[in-house]
């Protein structure tokens, strides 16, 4: 959701331009001000950005993205196996080696887990064996194992839009072979076929990356005293909350995009908390994410607005009408600026509000007033005890 000025919105951040009510009426009864979600010297994925802000220091917990996201889907990870991610992304087709094409869209077009399940079993069928095995995840996002694995060094795809592969491909020659060998495969499938015909963009290669080994996270509930539960439609974040032994809460609908089922998810944080036993429900909207990374500052805006009025505030207004006390806090994980459609490690807004001790402040939630407040957290993975209010953590 954070963002740079942007020129289109007369210079204004997307979060600045955005209307938001409810964020800005919080803002005014709370605390706001810019928290470091990303250690210095690490990579502002979201996989390190998330775990900061639910509490881990990404430097001590982080071994991978991919095998978060592994967890998610049930993957039984042995010691030795690595786990991939493997996006399903559009490439151009252009008269030339695989090397010379240009990467065109990170996620195919948004494309449905149910196109993808087609054209993953197209590639697994081929390339599939003791050594390398594929999981169908959620949208453009799914997993490689591999048996007895190298850690290699991969380019997220996020990262070298419009740009050509050539340079970014995997160095580890059995990698490049099924990255090539999913191409020929997928821009002539009679799928990518149709999507083309209506418009969409195909899915016509696999990229492989994010590598990592068998992570071992701590338990939220015993860092915390607190149970918590997890509403997310990304397979890294549902990951996470596996390997932290909190609960996910699955939303009919949410589909990590800009028409995801956003109420589905504010009632099902508000059952879990008022109803269901939770102490604690991390809401997570892939919306303002997936726009920054598509470039567009219009859509950004509709994604930024949607989370106001369509989660945050039928989560106040649901704990309201319950008569129950609570703190929320309401941040980024990281900016990804429309203007260079990846992400950042610049520090995020927060916005903290007690509805037992509101404040009486002038404040609107947007990140040029964030950094007027003068308040600075130094690392993201302490957000967490002042959400709490652990004191002498």
């Amino acid at each position: 959701m954070a963002d740079e000025p942007v020129e289109a919105l007369g210079g204004q951040t997307p979060l600045a331009f955005a209307k938001t009510p409810t964020m800005d009426a919080l803002a005014a009864k709370g605390q706001i001000g810019l928290v470091h979600t990303i250690p210095e010297g690490m990579h502002p994925g979201s996989d390190t950005a998330n775990l900061s802000v639910l509490g881990y220091n990404p430097r001590q917990y982080y071994t991978g993205r991919s095998p978060l996201e592994a967890l998610s889907i049930g993957v039984d990870m042995k010691e030795g196996d690595v786990a991939l991610r493997c996006n399903l992304v559009t490439l151009t087709e252009d008269d030339a080696p695989y090397a010379e094409q240009t990467i065109v869209d990170h996620s195919s077009g948004e494309i449905s887990t149910e196109d993808a399940q087609i054209l993953m079993d197209a590639v697994a069928k081929e390339l599939a064996d003791e050594t390398y095995q594929f999981y169908v995840g959620t949208g453009y996002r799914h997993c490689l194992i591999w048996k007895n694995g190298t850690v290699a060094e991969l380019t997220a795809p996020h990262d070298v839009l419009e740009q050509k592969i050539g340079p970014h491909l995997p160095k580890e020659v059995a990698l490049l072979n099924m990255q090539e060998r999913s191409y020929e495969i997928l821009k002539n499938h009679p799928l990518n076929q149709e999507r083309k015909a209506k418009g969409l963009n195909p899915a016509n290669s696999f990229w492989f990356w994010g590598a990592g080994t068998k992570p071992a996270l701590s338990s939220f509930q015993e860092a915390h005293n607190k149970k918590g539960a997890m509403i997310s439609a990304v397979d890294l974040l549902k990951g996470i909350a596996v390997g932290a032994g909190m609960e996910n809460i699955i939303v009919e609908g949410a589909n990590a995009g800009l028409d995801t089922n956003y109420e589905g998810k504010a009632q099902a944080a508000v059952k879990a908390l008022t109803q269901n036993g939770y102490d604690f429900v991390y809401v997570h909207v892939e919306a303002p994410d997936e726009m920054g990374h598509q470039g567009s500052a219009e859509k950004k805006v509709k994604a930024i607005e949607y989370l106001d009025q369509r989660v945050i505030r039928l989560v106040k207004e649901g704990l309201e009408q319950a008569n129950a006390d609570y703190r929320m806090l309401i941040m980024p994980d990281h900016p990804t600026p429309v203007r260079l459609r990846t992400h950042t490690s610049s520090p995020v807004p927060y916005l903290l509000y007690d509805s037992t001790a509101p404040l009486k402040k002038d404040w609107k939630y947007q990140e040029d007033q964030a950094a007027d407040s003068k308040n600075v957290v130094a690392h993201g993975w302490d957000m967490m005890k002042y959400l709490f209010q652990e004191e002498g953590k």
